[in-house]
């Protein structure tokens, strides 16, 4: 259907963009719009300016913005930039230009932020608040210098090192952690000159399947932990866990040369390592080794391109949780380089009886209060069940946070997920298990463990459980708000 202007006659003449107010701000607009299209009409009170335009051969006309009928004749426009520094007058084109064309894109400027929600009420489609844009505009090149200089500095240490560099992962090494592992491998090769030999090691288990066949395919060389090893290790690098000792198999006392994490928690004396980056706003510890990759141009093989974007998708669970924009800016660099018969393997693997035994006492074993879910899942053999049946727990109606735990040989093990905006169950994790066990992660999901020490001989792991689990839940509902008179069991 044809337009409609203002005055009532139909018109149907239509124009690309139309800009309102053509200023510093609406001049640099202009000339960032010529770049795709010269189709672009100007509106501005300025006799001078728009002359100034005509004479460069730009479509412009001397109205004000504020009357009524200032888009008299004014083709439809496809989308409209309101950006004079006149606040009423930006109010009015907004609902002028509203009224005249209901389908154009309306992109306003708000001259300061208390007219944001006003100038939405009136139809703006986008609003900008130039202050804040510089702010953000500002910050993002901050922390991109900052991460140009720590990837510079992180190569010239490589560089400068021969011998043995032993890469700890942590306890039940995920594909984040590996995949990480692998890319400071490949980093400190690249900056060494090959005189550097690195060894992935690692503590526990690889018992989720997805794990397992992630690092059988893409044939992943790893190496139990042991004193002897360590002793080997010229230099020792963490990567995905904050601290020595700390989900990993380290002695608390041990010297580490680099540690790479994204989690908050678990700080570290910035004189116990060489180097420390630790970028809690990133997704994955994945996201943060591309990052080094891209900006020093080593060329990254498919292999390790495959183990980083699968490392990003199953931390944020395929870009779903604690996802930010440059884990999905380093996705797309490393998708086109991976193998996809390869991830389409480690994807598609069956669940074991065990884990689908686990998965059942979970559901069974439930127990739900004020949005909170407890299960106990009892004895494991393989722990990385436990954080599965939180996934499955938390997708249940009602539940915001889902925290289940189970006992194996060692430890009793705890996994928690969360949808409640108002919790960070990373911290709440660490502040319930402080001083009786390690505990930490992020705000949609935490895990601890607790050490058994002299019960790990206790035949009966299941009434043990049970026997010391009370105490415990009761510490962390008290630290996330609920108040409960009765025993946990009988929720």
């Amino acid at each position: 259907m044809p337009e409609t202007n203002p005055k009532g006659s139909q018109t149907t003449a239509t124009t690309e963009y139309l800009i309102l107010g053509c200023g510093s701000i609406g001049y640099n607009v202009l000339y960032e719009l010529l770049k795709e299209t010269a189709d672009i009409v100007i509106i501005d009170k300025d006799e001078h300016k728009v002359q100034d335009l005509r004479d460069q051969k730009y479509e412009a006309l001397v109205r004000d913005i504020g009357e009524p009928d200032m888009l008299k004749d004014v083709p439809a426009p496809r989308v409209a930039f309101v950006l004079a520094s006149d606040e009423k007058g930006n109010l009015a084109a907004v609902k002028s230009l509203k009224s005249a064309y209901p389908s154009a894109y309306v992109i306003v400027r708000a001259v300061d932020s208390g007219t944001v929600d006003l100038l939405t009420a009136v139809g703006a489609d986008e609003v900008l608040h130039p202050q804040e844009v510089f702010a953000k505009k500002a910050v993002h090149h901050a922390r991109k210098l900052q991460s140009s200089r720590q990837a510079c500095r992180l190569y010239d240490l490589l560089s400068s090192w021969r011998g043995t560099l032993g890469i700890v992962s942590h306890t039940n090494p995920d594909p984040d952690t590996i995949s990480s592992a692998m890319a400071l491998c490949a980093l400190g090769k690249a900056a060494s000159k090959g005189n550097l030999n690195c060894r992935i090691l690692y503590d526990g288990k690889i018992g989720h399947q997805e794990n397992r066949a992630f690092v059988n395919l893409l044939d992943i060389r790893m190496e139990r932990i042991t004193p002897e090893i360590l002793k080997e290790c010229d230099y020792l690098a963490i990567v995905d866990s904050p601290a020595p000792g700390v989900n990993n198999a380290l002695p608390k006392e041990s010297h580490v040369n680099i540690v790479i994490d994204h989690h908050p928690n678990g700080d570290i004396a910035k004189n116990a390592a060489d180097f420390v980056d630790k970028r809690p706003d990133m997704g994955a510890t994945a996201s943060l080794m591309t990052q080094y990759l891209r900006e020093l141009d080593i060329p990254v093989d498919s292999i390790i391109a495959t183990a980083l974007f699968y490392g990003i998708m199953a931390d944020t669970r395929c870009f779903r949780r604690n996802t930010t924009p440059q884990d999905l800016t380093l996705s797309a660099f490393l998708l086109p380089l991976t193998e996809s018969d390869l991830l389409e393997k480690i994807t598609s693997q069956s669940i074991s009886q065990e884990t689908l035994e686990v998965l059942g006492n979970a559901i069974k074993n439930r127990r739900l209060l004020s949005g909170y879910l407890f299960s106990s899942v009892g004895y494991v053999r393989n722990r990385d069940a436990i954080p599965q049946a939180a996934d499955l727990l938390i997708q249940l109606e009602g539940v915001n946070t889902s925290l289940v735990y189970g006992i194996t040989d060692n430890v009793i093990a705890f996994s928690a997920r969360n949808k409640d905006v108002r919790l960070n169950i990373g911290q709440a994790m660490e502040e319930a298990f402080e001083g009786i066990g390690d505990a930490g992660g992020h705000s949609a999901m935490g895990a601890a463990t607790i050490p058994l020490t002299v019960f790990s001989l206790a035949r009966n792991k299941d009434e043990l459980l049970d026997l010391i689990i009370d105490p415990i839940i009761r510490k962390f509902m008290h630290i996330v708000g609920i108040e409960v008179e009765e025993s946990v069991n009988e929720i």
